[in-house]
């Protein structure tokens, strides 16, 4: 018969989020790069340069106009016309521009009557005009290897000609393992936030058990929710030990103190409290780095916060990274719970702060940086 100590999931010491963080960056390893077309390119993270050609081939004109040598029209002005030694050509936008022109002048620049041209303003050198290789120049990428795309770098990317790039887009198995409403609502928000951040995510029917998905190879990283405390029913952490490696059991970040990381050989799997805070606040800080690892992006992809003084003053606890939900009130963010963040809590606030494990808290008036929920 077995012991209680071999059936309870106790937690020997919680492993602060920056050793956790160490372990995600020194152990997960980018996915292998594929080719997708430009269209289906938003939110993807590069794997190569996007490199286009040199675009226009030749110059051409930025606006209708008359297309000329800016040198022809020096000291022109509306009461000092510049008789011009020819008519200049009328060029509209994306036409070449003609030989020994180096500008085009509006229209009412020009003056034009019988057979003569007078220019009425002095214009500049390149006035008016895209020269060679100045909406793409082969020798500086559009977008480089490690950042993720935005709908306007996709345009940009096809409008230059570009129908295929090579991205990294990491496949995640999400699992909410008791099948209950809060699992599966946790299982949806974290699927949905890893298809904004350039994965694609799978959620499995609830209740379907680790071990299986575990055993599959058809994702490149498992989420699982529930299971990860020292309930009767708790197994998350045995079926992980026994069918992988576990690494991290406990982690120092409030709330979310039961979650757990390990691999199946090369593949990461997170193992997230049952509590949708608990869950939300994990994925938040570990799950995203996964997921950014996998896609191989840059640091600089992080979702900037907005800075805001803080309303009144958070306590924490040192060693411990906190999760804090604020509301936006009045041009400050107002801190509205800790470590235990009720759902309502959840759906009132604007977005969260990240206490450091080396804070005892900040003060009234702190600046802190307000980063989006999912």
């Amino acid at each position: 018969m077995a012991t209680a100590s071999d059936t309870i999931q106790m937690i020997a010491r919680l492993t602060p989020l920056a050793d956790v963080l160490a372990i995600v960056d020194g152990e997960v390893k980018p996915v292998t790069p594929r080719s997708i077309d430009v269209a289906a390119g938003a939110g993807r993270t590069l794997a190569v340069d996007a490199l286009a050609s040199a675009r226009p081939s030749a110059a051409i004109a930025l606006q209708d106009g008359w297309a000329l040598a800016a040198d022809d029209t020096l000291g022109a002005g509306g009461y000092a016309p510049v008789t011009l030694m020819r008519v200049p050509t009328r060029v509209e936008v994306g036409q070449a521009m003609p030989a020994g022109t180096d500008s085009v002048a509006p229209v009412d620049a020009v003056k034009v009557s019988k057979g003569h041209a007078e220019a009425l303003v002095t214009v500049n050198p390149g006035d008016g005009v895209l020269p060679a290789g100045g909406d793409s120049d082969p020798a500086i990428p559009l977008r480089r290897a490690g950042e993720r795309l935005s709908m306007t770098d996709i345009a940009a990317i096809a409008a230059a000609g570009i129908a295929r790039i090579m991205v990294r887009e990491p496949r995640l198995r999400v699992l909410p393992l008791r099948g209950n409403g809060i699992a599966n609502a946790a299982a949806r928000l974290i699927a949905g936030d890893c298809e904004r951040r350039g994965g694609a995510a799978r959620v499995d029917e609830g209740g379907r058990g680790l071990a299986v998905a575990m055993s599959a190879d058809s994702a490149d990283a498992i989420i699982a929710i529930g299971g990860t405390g020292s309930g009767r029913t708790d197994t998350s952490i045995q079926v992980l030990e026994r069918e992988g490696a576990l690494v991290v059991h406990g982690m120092a970040i409030a709330p979310g103190e039961t979650a757990a990381l390990g691999f199946v050989g090369a593949r990461p799997v997170l193992l997230l409290p049952g509590r949708l805070d608990s869950a939300l606040a994990v994925w938040l800080t570990v799950g995203r780095r996964i997921v950014e690892r996998l896609a191989g992006a840059l640091m600089k992809n992080a979702e900037p916060g907005e800075t805001l003084p803080l309303a009144r003053k958070i306590a924490s606890t040192v060693g411990l990274a906190e999760v804090v939900p604020v509301r936006r009130s009045e041009g400050q963010a107002e801190p509205l719970a800790s470590r235990y963040l009720p759902l309502s809590t959840l759906a009132r606030s604007d977005g969260w702060i990240l206490v450091p494990a080396d804070s005892e808290g900040y003060s009234a008036g702190a600046s802190v940086a307000v980063r989006p929920w999912p």
